[in-house]
């Protein structure tokens, strides 16, 4: 689905996943491996899905014992999220909530806040949604954003010279105490699947920051 950038955010998320809502493959099909791979290493807690799409990360969490509050800009994900929850048993575990991050930002405070491909072809404050999460976190808590680091065959920007921020440029934007530390920052590779199939090589700029206690 190619974004029309005259269209309004909501509106095309929300065509994005209610065409979709049909395809058993993909709701909670896919995790994201660099959260498996911070999260596997963590204590359980209390989790916030930024952007939960499809909520792959959101069931993963749960399933292993996080408490998760998935948002998404998307009523149809937010619903289907849900109801991945009620049949999974996991209800009580998650809490799914529609969100427009620009306008509004979740209750609560989060011991794990992951922003996976927190990336829109729209206008949108990410700095400064990125540093209301860092905010939310509990003392000890962990803010982990993993971001496209390259541009794969399939996306939606086929422009190479597009800038690409690094995970120190991340960093610098959110502005954060000195006393929290990044305990991750880093560029791996990965084999990754398309959405026709193809495959090819990326890399993702991952950024993880440890609230001071």
């Amino acid at each position: 689905m190619i974004p029309d950038l005259d269209q309004d955010p909501a509106d095309f998320w929300e065509t994005l996943y209610h065409d979709r809502r049909q395809d058993a493959s993909v709701w909670g099909a896919r995790v994201n491996p660099i959260l498996t791979e911070v999260a596997a290493g963590l204590t359980e807690g209390a989790a916030l899905d930024l952007g939960c799409g499809a909520g792959g990360d959101t069931m993963w969490l749960a399933r292993r014992g996080w408490r998760v509050t998935a948002v998404d800009i998307s009523a149809t994900a937010v619903e289907q999220v849900r109801r991945l929850a009620r049949e999974a048993g996991l209800d009580e575990a998650i809490s799914a909530e529609r969100h427009d991050l620009a306008d509004t930002f979740p209750d609560g405070t989060f011991d794990l806040v992951s922003a996976q491909y927190f990336h829109t072809p729209f206008a949108l404050p990410r700095a400064t949604i990125l540093r209301a999460a860092a905010q939310a976190l509990r003392p000890g808590g962990r803010l982990l954003v993993v971001d496209h680091g390259s541009i794969a065959p399939w996306s939606w920007n086929q422009d190479h010279s597009t800038h690409i921020p690094d995970p120190a440029e991340v960093h610098a934007e959110l502005d954060l105490p000195p006393a929290w530390t990044v305990e991750r920052a880093d560029r791996p590779e990965r084999e990754a699947t398309g959405p026709d199939g193809r495959t090819a090589t990326v890399t993702d700029n991952v950024l993880l920051i440890r609230r001071a206690v």
